[in-house]
């Protein structure tokens, strides 16, 4: 493989105010983005991407989950493509970067290559992935799975939003469902870009980050179920608390992570409960279980001492629970070979770098299955991410996207 040249670098500029104005479809109410999977606002994302794709030269591929392929064809007719990209769907709350920084620096890559007249051997394919967030219809990473083959395609299109509206009805109502079947493409390799979503890089002055291994992770909902009941008029010992009992459950995930620090993280981020009124006793509560770990025996061993600790607290209170695992991948170890390509643009390109375990589930973790993949990471402010007010800056995303077009353009070959 022919390694690219130090003088091959994208305009930051332009990648930036691609960035902006993308941002300017499906606004946030404090600066970021509301554009949710196919909602009214990530189908107008779609169109401004096609546009996009389709003035720089290249052609729109669509399969039956709506992932977008924008392919610029390589010297090579035989030759498998090498793709590129992440999402462009955001959390309800989500900032301007998450997911649609690597989509769109695989367009900005094209554009450079259109614009020094380069070609190369492999073909090079921008992707859009359909819901990766996972915030409407779950679980995350959906549209990749099925790809990969992790999830089944109708189960897929069956998933349900809170409004009771089905992922498959949604994606036709917004005009993007394609007649391509999904996971037909074979690759050469895949490559995405992301924004860290965590502290590390920023805080050690660190260019760029090498992603070697994704943390697996297990999401368990958990539905307790008690009495509801008069606040003012039921004797404390009486009292059948679904609310108490999940406080409890969730002071216990707290510490089973701790005891597996520094790599294990766990957490409750989604919590319900039942009436949800100011003057009764919660009769239900339902929550979600985060559990993650590069090590798949301390993700098992952590989901069965919540289970166990949750069944005892229970028991203790004359509450009834039951457990659904609603969401939840194996650790991954990226190519090696991909790896690399990304290590050593970093030193050619003389941004300093260090390896990084992705505390996150990305598309590349299901890609990784069926394609030889890896991703390279960007710092973003205080590590915050999944809120309005992420930030990067202009600099990291052109560095980012530097080092992605080398390890790209070097695995696509250089041809001439």
């Amino acid at each position: 493989m022919t390694a690219p040249g130090q003088n091959l670098t994208i305009n930051g500029d332009r990648l930036w105010d691609s960035l902006m104005e993308m941002a300017q479809i499906g606004p946030g109410v404090a600066g970021g983005n509301n554009r949710q999977a196919l909602t009214d606002e990530d189908g107008a994302a779609r169109h401004l991407f096609q546009r996009w794709c389709e003035a720089a030269g290249l052609t729109m591929g669509l399969d039956t989950m709506g992932n977008m392929f924008a392919r610029r064809e390589g010297t090579d007719p035989d030759a498998l493509p090498v793709y590129v990209g992440s999402h462009l769907d955001t959390q309800p709350t989500g900032g301007k970067y998450d997911g649609v920084l690597g989509v769109l620096a695989g367009l900005e890559i094209i554009r450079t290559l259109n614009d020094l007249g380069i070609k190369t051997r492999h073909p090079i394919v921008v992707t859009n992935w359909s819901n990766e967030e996972g915030t409407r219809f779950a679980p995350a990473m959906l549209a990749s799975g099925v790809f990969a083959g992790l999830f089944d395609e109708d189960w897929a299109h069956g998933r349900k939003d809170a409004d009771g509206k089905t992922f498959g009805a949604e994606l036709e109502r917004i005009g993007w469902k394609g007649a391509e079947p999904v996971g037909a493409r074979k690759m050469h390799a895949f490559f995405e870009l992301h924004i860290e979503q965590g502290p590390i890089l920023e805080a050690e002055g660190v260019d760029i980050g090498v992603v070697t291994h994704g943390q697996g992770l297990r999401w368990t909902e958990v539905t307790i179920t008690g009495t509801d009941a008069h606040t003012g008029s039921t004797p404390m010992p009486l009292r059948r608390n679904a609310g108490l009992g999940m406080a409890r459950v969730l002071q216990r995930v707290d510490q089973i992570a701790l005891s597996h620090a520094p790599d294990a993280v766990g957490a409750v981020g989604h919590i319900e409960v039942f009436p949800n009124s100011r003057n009764v006793i919660p009769g239900k509560a339902v929550f979600t279980v985060d559990f993650r770990s590069p090590n798949l025996e301390v993700i098992e061993d952590m989901v069965a001492r919540m289970k166990a600790a949750t069944v005892e607290i229970c028991d203790g209170m004359g509450l009834e629970v039951t457990f659904e695992e609603v969401g939840g991948f194996d650790p991954v170890t990226f190519d090696e070979g991909c790896v690399s390509a990304i290590r050593d643009a970093a030193e050619r390109l003389g941004y300093s770098h260090r390896n990084l375990i992705s505390g996150a589930g990305h598309d590349a973790c299901w890609i990784n299955r069926v394609a030889p993949t890896a991703m390279v990471m960007c710092p973003c402010v205080g590590g915050l991410s999944h809120n309005e007010a992420e930030e990067i800056s202009k600099e990291w995303a052109k560095a980012g996207t530097d080092v992605l077009m080398h390890a790209v353009v070097e695995t696509a070959g250089v041809e001439g």
